[in-house]
């Protein structure tokens, strides 16, 4: 259906069991700031001490631009660990993530506003038809509730959607300008925008809530500097996302990211959803975790959603101290045409190693901190060199698909050092590449906040590439 389910298949679960909740080093958020913990902590308060009776309305997760449907999944553990059914949470993966440029101009390997309304109406159908609801709620990340918006306004998403989440969607543009980016579906005041802002922001019958920075969401700065224009205002302001007639909340310190896949944004959804606060913030371990998901692949230099047939994809423990394999591979698939790569039982306290290899691209490995529990939208992408990278010893780089680097925000180090090219000021940078001289293998940290990744330095110049991806 060209979408994903939340959990790992035949393990279906309606209530979370009474498992160990996941601690600080596993944790699912960002660096704790004062101000965010305050936050929660009055939103948490009181809690109940069962679980909120919901009424199992399907939720349908819409990634952003140039992602896939595996930003989700820490979202995913936490409804889970909440008691939202398994069964009900879902994740689409566009085929083609990537915008245009000018939406009225195709591209090769990306999409137009059209074709991801298209594909999201065809999704939601899917959805109906295997659940037997008669409506979903849309929860989407940046882009994502463009395809959100178009649809329930203009493809007929009305009658079956109940609720509608825009995490960071830049409903107004990032710009709001006719003199730079014509034609394009983040401006707005081009015919996109402009055709969905006309009337009423909001569509009668559906629920609608927005959650945006204060002021550090790069897409929404009346100032152009996250965009590569200091100084040239853009014609947006700080509360770009919000909508008229929608539940506007704002979320302090967090990114154009984070808004999305922060706890503090998962607390809005929830109650957004059930009328209900949550009674747990983070996932409650799974016993045997079963993951899966697909090796997607790039078309050139642009990614797409869609699996690859022929990769190799190996599975190892690694000691969290160094990064050392423990034993032989755990897991080892040649993926077929759906390019799948599971199922793999995982252990919820172990790190591991995912190594994909496919032709005409560095061999990738992924180092990743323990998964508490099951998913299948656990995606592999290989990497790419940049030029000069192959001539390098190593080329080790530090991944945050669900938020941005942040100086004097967050705690994050790449070999004991803070990364220089992580720029200051406003946080835009989800990854920090080392390179390093050539030289004997050995451990590389990695720390975002509570989260430590330890890799190994595997030899660019024998077609090796790591990546340490945070949760």
């Amino acid at each position: 259906m060209g979408g994903w389910r939340g959990g790992g298949e035949n393990r279906k679960l309606s209530t979370p069991p009474p498992s160990h909740p996941i601690t600080l080093r596993y944790n699912m958020l960002p660096k704790i700031r004062l101000q965010i913990l305050t936050l929660i902590t009055a939103l948490l308060l009181p809690l109940s001490c069962s679980f909120f009776p919901l009424d199992e309305t399907p939720i349908v997760f819409v990634h952003g631009n140039g992602d896939t449907a595996a930003v989700w999944h820490t979202t995913m553990w936490r409804f889970e660990s909440n008691a939202y059914p398994r069964d009900y949470l879902f994740a689409i993966d566009f085929t083609y993530p990537s915008s245009l440029t000018n939406d009225a101009v195709p591209e090769e390997g990306r999409s137009s506003t059209t074709d991801q309304m298209n594909q999201l109406s065809e999704f939601v159908d899917t959805v109906l038809d295997e659940t037997g609801k008669d409506k979903v709620i849309l929860i989407g990340s940046s882009r994502g509730g463009n395809a959100i918006r178009n649809y329930i306004k203009n493809g007929g998403g009305t009658v079956k959607v109940s609720h509608a989440i825009l995490c960071g969607t830049p409903n107004h543009g990032i710009v709001a300008l006719d003199s730079i980016m014509p034609g394009s579906e983040f401006n707005g005041t081009q015919p996109f925008l402009k055709g969905l802002n006309e009337g009423s922001e909001v569509v009668d019958g559906v629920k609608f809530m927005t959650i945006r920075s204060n002021r550090l969401d790069k897409s929404a700065e009346p100032d152009g500097a996250g965009l590569g224009f200091p100084g040239m205002p853009t014609g947006v302001g700080y509360d770009g996302p919000a909508l008229d007639g929608a539940e506007n909340k704002v979320t302090p310190m967090l990114d154009h990211r984070e808004v999305a896949f922060h706890g503090l944004a998962f607390l809005h959804m929830y109650e957004f959803i059930t009328g209900a606060k949550p009674n747990h913030f983070g996932a409650i371990l799974e016993e045997e975790p079963v993951l899966n998901g697909k090796v997607n692949g790039m078309m050139g230099t642009t990614p797409t959603n869609i699996g690859v047939e022929g990769a190799s994809v190996e599975i190892y423990e690694v000691s969290e101290e160094t990064g050392e394999r423990e034993g032989e591979a755990k897991h080892t698939q040649t993926t077929g045409e759906d390019g799948l790569w599971g199922p793999f039982t995982a252990d919820p306290e172990v790190y591991y190693e995912f190594i994909i290899t496919i032709e005409g691209h560095p061999i990738t490995h992924i180092y990743r901190s323990p998964f508490p529990r099951s998913s299948d939208v656990i995606h592999l992408r290989p990497g790419v060199f940049a030029e000069g990278d192959a001539e390098a010893g190593s080329v080790v780089i530090m991944s945050r698909p669900r938020g941005y680097f942040g100086h004097g925000r967050d705690t994050f180090t790449l070999d004991g050092q803070i990364p220089e090219d992580v720029r200051e000021g406003l946080p835009v940078d989800s990854t920090s590449k080392l390179k390093l001289e050539p030289a004997l293998r050995r451990s590389v940290v990695a720390v975002f906040g509570f989260e430590s990744i330890t890799v190994q330095s595997w030899s660019a110049q024998e077609n090796h590439l790591v990546i340490a991806e945070f949760h």
